[in-house]
C-alpha cells in the first residue's frame, strides 16, 4: 500500500502542473483583466497610474513568465497578494476556508446518512409505494437546479413563514454565546445544507438503492436467509457491506462536487465562504485569489480519487495494491 501511494502521490504531479497551465491560460484569456475597472471612460485613473500599477503586478511581462513566477511562489508558500485589498492570498482563503468546510462537511454527512436509509429502504421494500416514491423524488432532485430550489427556500421559509433567518452565519444584532451562538449559527446552516446536499442526495440514493438490490440477490443472501439469520442481519451486516463496495467512490467523489456547488450556495445565502470569494474574486477579475482556489479545487479532485481507490481496496479484500 505505501508503494501504491508514492507512486500515485508521483503521478499527481504532473497532472496538477498541466491543470494549474490550463486554468492560468484561460484566465489570461478571460475578456476584461484586473485593470478594467480603470481602462473605462469614466475612471479617474491616468494611464501613468495604470502603467504603474500592471508593472507592480507583472501583468506586462510574457504569459510563460507571469507562470513561472507564480508557480514559483506557490512552491515556496508565497501564494501572492489580492489585487483588490492587497492581502495575501493565503491570508484571504484561510479566512474563509472553515467556513466552507463546516457547510461541505454537514451537507456531504447528512447526504451519506439520507442515501444510505432511503436507498436501503427502497431496495428491501421493492416495488412498494416507497420505493416509487423515492425514486421519484431522486429523479426530480436531479433535475432540480440548486439555484431555484434555494431562492424557493428562501421564499417559503424566510419570506413567507419567517422560520429561518435568509442569509449570513450569525444574527448580528445579537450577541449569543454558548448553546445561544451554537443554536444561532445552526439556524443560519438549515437552508443552506439542505440546498448543498440535495443533488448528491439524489444522485447516491439512487447508487444505494442500485446496488443493494443487485446484492439481495445474490445466492449468499438467500443462504443467509435460509440459515435463519434475522432480515437486520442479512441486509446490514451482508447486504450493505457489498454494496458499498462501488458506492464509496461515488460518494468520496461526491466531495468536490460540494466543494464546487459551495460557489452557489454561499452566494445565494450570503456565506463568507471561499464560493463566495469565488464569485467576488471572479467579477474584479483577481487572478491571484482566483488561481490560489481553483488550486485547491484541483488538489482536491485528486485527493478524492486517491481516497476513493484506497477505500475501495479497504472493502474488497480481492483487490491489491502491491
Amino acid at each position: 500500500m505505501t508503494s501504491y501511494l508514492i507512486r500515485r502521490c508521483l503521478q499527481a504531479v504532473p497532472l496538477l502542473l498541466g491543470i494549474s497551465v490550463i486554468v492560468f491560460a484561460l484566465l489570461q484569456m478571460t475578456p476584461g483583466g484586473p485593470m478594467a475597472a480603470g481602462e473605462g471612460a469614466q475612471s479617474q485613473a491616468s494611464a501613468e497610474q495604470i502603467a504603474r500599477l500592471r508593472g507592480r503586478y507583472g501583468l506586462d511581462d510574457p504569459l510563460w513568465m507571469q507562470y513561472l513566477k507564480w508557480l514559483g511562489g506557490i512552491l515556496t508558500g508565497d501564494w501572492g497578494a489580492s489585487f483588490n485589498t492587497g492581502r495575501p492570498v493565503v491570508e484571504a482563503i484561510t479566512e474563509r476556508l472553515p467556513t466552507t468546510l463546516l457547510l461541505t462537511g454537514l451537507s456531504f454527512g447528512l447526504s451519506v446518512l439520507l442515501a444510505l436509509v432511503v436507498g436501503v429502504t427502497a431496495a428491501v421494500r421493492h416495488r412498494t409505494l416507497f420505493d416509487y416514491v423515492s425514486t421519484g423524488l431522486a429523479f426530480a432532485g436531479l433535475a432540480m437546479p440548486s439555484f431555484w430550489f434555494g431562492l424557493m427556500l428562501l421564499f417559503v421559509f424566510s419570506y413567507s413563514l419567517d422560520w429561518l433567518p435568509s442569509s449570513g452565519l450569525a444574527d448580528l444584532r445579537f450577541r449569543h454565546e454558548g448553546f445561544a451562538a451554537f443554536l444561532d449559527r445552526a439556524e443560519h446552516l438549515v437552508l443552506p445544507v439542505a440546498v448543498l446536499s440535495l443533488v448528491s442526495v439524489a444522485s447516491l440514493t439512487r447508487y444505494v438503492r442500485s446496488s443493494m438490490l443487485d446484492v439481495l440477490g445474490q445466492d449468499y443472501i438467500r443462504t443467509a436467509r435460509g440459515n435463519g439469520l434475522p432480515e437486520r442481519t442479512v441486509v446490514l451486516g451482508h447486504g450493505l457491506r457489498n454494496a458499498s463496495i462501488p458506492v464509496v467512490t461515488v460518494a468520496v467523489l461526491a466531495i468536490p462536487e460540494l466543494f464546487l456547488g459551495a460557489v452557489i450556495t454561499e452566494t445565494i445565502f450570503g456565506l463568507p465562504g471561499m464560493g463566495r470569494l469565488f464569485v467576488e474574486s471572479a467579477e474584479l477579475r483577481d487572478y491571484p485569489v482566483l488561481l490560489g482556489i481553483l488550486l485547491i479545487a484541483s488538489v482536491l479532485v485528486v485527493s478524492a480519487n486517491l481516497l476513493a481507490d484506497i477505500l475501495y481496496g479497504r472493502l474488497d479484500p480481492r483487490i491489491s495494491y502491491e
